[in-house]
């Protein structure tokens, strides 16, 4: 059997990959974008044609340097990121010229073909971590959800209408899961500003890997939420509210609950025949207020009082991440004027903030436990930009002469003990948070009983 070829683009990537080091950018970078991504990606109905001027690996990589690089307009960053892909690839092709030639390109783009290009990367971080993705027997993430402004154009403002208060801008929403271990953007899913996170939500079940463990907040209790995630073998841990009324079958004080057994069943759900959601109500005492979380995890020595309680602290971490992205990255208010742009803007820039952490983390998985040790974004991004320019041909100085993972060791977050409150002071306009309220707890009838044991029983008999 003879060897078969690889296509031209590829030797020219894999020739290029040889020089370029793996303590550079560029190396890093390539650990997660490798030819089966880009594989992958390319084999998607409507991917640019790889003889073009504007490519998916020319347009990606552009792309991720326009996120990274300082500039105030969308042409100023074009001029850098691009002078960086030519300074790292001389000799290939050289793409194109002109900013709105490129934005003409990337407009040409089908959405299917970047989600393609996240999913490869996704399945290339759980590679590469494996199992250190685990902990205490569980995949534990974390879901929510965001809102970005869009700028004030007619066609956005017609398009994506006002998810606010009247004549606010148009809004793009983000629901985004982020790995709480690591801190990692997962998977994310965007829409209008009034989408449905929960329905993003369950578009997103399937990007999870086995033994999963999805910790949310108040916003995510639903009876199809919780069926869905029970269909997809998801595990949750769901903060509870005084929207929710669950049943149990032997009366117990509200005041000395601690943890048991309870039943999920809306009122519609009743009246349509479908069957209660069982699970276990753990409660957590706090300095300030009580937490409520819902599980279906029923062992109380597989999800122990203390692992909950230590899941649900690391949910700050998805905060965390769209500050991340709103703050660092300059997300909060996106640049492009049409609604084809704004979407291509956005998933390019959530794709730069998923590589940014992965790689950085990556490199730094030697320094301690991630319990301990967190990656600084803000220097990453700040050693990534000096990279970008020093490749370019500006140097620095002596200092900036060490490789980029060289001085990527030192870019690890200032850990404190934390004294005050998360927010600093009261912003006008917004209202101070309140805790959820318990959830309201009833005493299954005997009626209620006996219906959901004749559907289980039913259940059990057709399996």
């Amino acid at each position: 059997m003879g060897v078969t070829t690889p296509p031209f683009w590829e030797k020219r990537l894999m020739r290029h990959r040889s020089t370029a080091g793996r303590d550079s950018l560029l190396g890093c970078l390539n650990q997660f974008l490798t030819p089966d991504v880009w594989r992958q990606a390319q084999a998607v109905r409507g991917a640019p044609r790889r003889n073009s001027h504007w490519n998916l690996h020319r347009l990606t990589f552009v792309l991720l340097a326009l996120t990274w690089c300082a500039g105030d307009s969308i042409p100023e960053c074009f001029e850098t990121a691009r002078a960086w892909y030519v300074a790292c690839y001389q000799c290939r092709k050289r793409p194109g010229t002109t900013c709105p030639g490129f934005l003409k390109a990337l407009i040409g783009v089908p959405m299917p073909v970047l989600r393609a290009l996240a999913g490869g990367v996704r399945r290339r971080i759980f590679t590469l971590f494996g199992e250190r993705l685990l902990y205490r027997g569980f995949h534990p993430f974390g879901c929510d959800g965001s809102r970005m402004e869009c700028p004030r154009t007619a066609e956005l403002e017609q398009r994506m209408g006002q998810a606010g208060k009247n004549d606010s801008a148009p809004t793009l929403w983000l629901t985004a899961i982020v790995h709480l271990r690591y801190g990692l953007l997962w998977s994310w899913r965007l829409g209008k500003g009034t989408a449905s996170e929960q329905l993003h939500l369950i578009q997103l079940l399937v990007t999870l890997p086995a033994r999963s463990l999805l910790v949310t907040d108040a916003g995510y209790i639903g009876y199809e939420l919780l069926v869905a995630m029970a269909t997809a073998k998801v595990r949750y841990l769901i903060r509870m509210s005084s929207r929710a009324t669950l049943y149990t079958e032997d009366r117990q004080p509200l005041h000395k609950w601690h943890q048991g057994l309870v039943w999920y069943w809306p009122k519609w759900a009743q009246d349509e025949n479908l069957p209660p959601v069982r699970a276990r109500l753990l409660r957590i005492t706090g300095k300030k207020a009580d937490v409520w979380l819902l599980t279906d995890v029923l062992d109380s020595k597989e999800l122990s009082h203390p692992m909950a309680s230590q899941f649900y602290r690391w949910r700050w971490r998805n905060e965390g991440l769209f500050r991340t992205y709103k703050r660092t990255i300059s997300g909060v208010k996106f640049r492009s004027r049409t609604v084809a742009q704004v979407h291509r803007e956005a998933e390019a820039s959530l794709l730069a903030v998923q590589i940014l952490l992965a790689h950085s983390v990556w490199e730094l998985r030697d320094h301690g436990e991630p319990e301990q040790m967190r990656v600084s974004p803000r220097r990453v991004l700040v050693l990534i930009r000096q990279d970008i320019v020093m490749t370019i041909g500006v140097h620095l100085g002596p200092r900036q002469q060490q490789t980029y993972t060289q001085r990527l060791q030192q870019a690890i977050a200032c850990e404190r003990i934390r004294r005050s409150a998360k927010a600093c002071r009261i912003w006008p306009r917004r209202k101070p948070h309140k805790p959820p309220k318990p959830p309201k707890i009833q005493r299954m009838s005997k009626t209620l009983k006996d219906r959901a044991n004749k559907m289980f029983r039913e259940s059990w008999k057709q399996e």
